[in-house]
């Protein structure tokens, strides 16, 4: 088992590699970590096309340095250059060669600090990678030796809900760490003048909030089964007028990572955001690991 790091070229980043670190820690695993570059064209042998290329190769490989001189000793690692049509393209290759069980990326850097936002290669993969991807908010450090401490599973009530919280434990107990549930919703403020939109808004949230935590203790009761389930917390619902609010509404702590899973509309075994589950990414003051529909889950004896 390997994880598989893609670098940005053209910077040095940190934030991947603490994450990309703490993981491999946690699962006792190596890393493969690569900057993918453009393939080059056999044709192309004029004296500006050599230069370009060796350019980016002297700059990949100061970003390889820089990430060996980041992760240091800590975990088992292979640095590499990988040549691709598109660097989506180079990690999903990579991974299906080293067969890898995930891709850790990085924020762009568009995104706030602590926040995550996606490039256009980033959603790219999002939308084909043959495994989940850990993405890392922009800035994101770990402490030495860090590891996961909880898994967060987004919960929405649906059957592939229950089958992202499953894998979520799965996730939790190969890493020693404990296992919640967490939902989220925007309540808008009402406009009515007389205040009954906002009553009436917040009364369908509560229900909505009962319903979740209904279902989600059905789905706990099946983790509590699994052959090593982990230690399991109180589901929580977060709230807000806005997104942000939203998430900022539940506690966080350090070395948690938050697991959403692809929409019910995305095609088998492969990763495609819903609407909602992208704004939580977006959102979100933790790690994120979007996982394909259809992965594989552990089943409850």
């Amino acid at each position: 088992m390997t994880f598989v790091v893609g670098l940005d070229p053209a910077h040095r980043s940190t934030a991947v590699l603490h994450l990309a670190a703490m993981l491999a820690r946690s699962a006792d695993t190596d890393l493969v970590v690569t900057v993918v570059l453009p393939e080059t064209w056999p044709m192309a042998a004029g004296t500006a096309d050599a230069e370009w290329r060796g350019y980016t190769r002297d700059t990949a490989n100061l970003v390889l340095d820089h990430a060996a001189a980041v992760l240091g000793g800590e975990v088992r690692a292979e640095y590499l250059l990988h040549e691709a049509a598109s660097a989506r393209r180079g990690l999903a290759e990579l991974a299906e060669q080293r067969g890898a069980t995930l891709i850790v990326i990085g924020s762009s850097s568009a995104a706030p600090v602590g926040r995550i936002a996606l490039g256009s290669e980033s959603d790219a993969l999002l939308h084909a990678a043959p495994v989940p991807v850990a993405i890392a908010p922009r800035g994101f450090r770990a402490a030495s030796g860090a590891r996961v401490t909880r898994v967060t599973a987004g919960y929405r009530g649906t059957a592939s809900s229950r089958d992202l919280v499953l894998g979520a434990a799965d996730v939790a107990a190969r890493v020693g760490a404990d296992l919640r549930i967490a939902s989220f919703a925007v309540v808008p403020p009402g406009s009515a003048t007389s205040g009954a939109g906002l009553d009436v808004e917040q009364r369908i949230a509560d229900d909505w909030a009962d319903d979740v935590e209904r279902h989600a203790a059905a789905v706990l009761a099946e983790v509590s089964r699994l052959e090593n389930a982990p230690h399991v917390e109180r589901t929580v619902i977060g709230m807000g007028a806005t997104w942000d609010d939203a998430l900022e509404h539940v506690e966080w702590e350090p070395g948690e990572v938050l697991v959403v899973g692809s929409s019910t509309l995305g095609p088998l075994a492969r990763v495609f955001l819903g609407s909602n589950a992208a704004k939580v990414v977006r959102h979100s003051p933790v790690p994120v690991i979007v996982v394909p529909r259809g992965a594989a889950i552990p089943e409850p004896a």
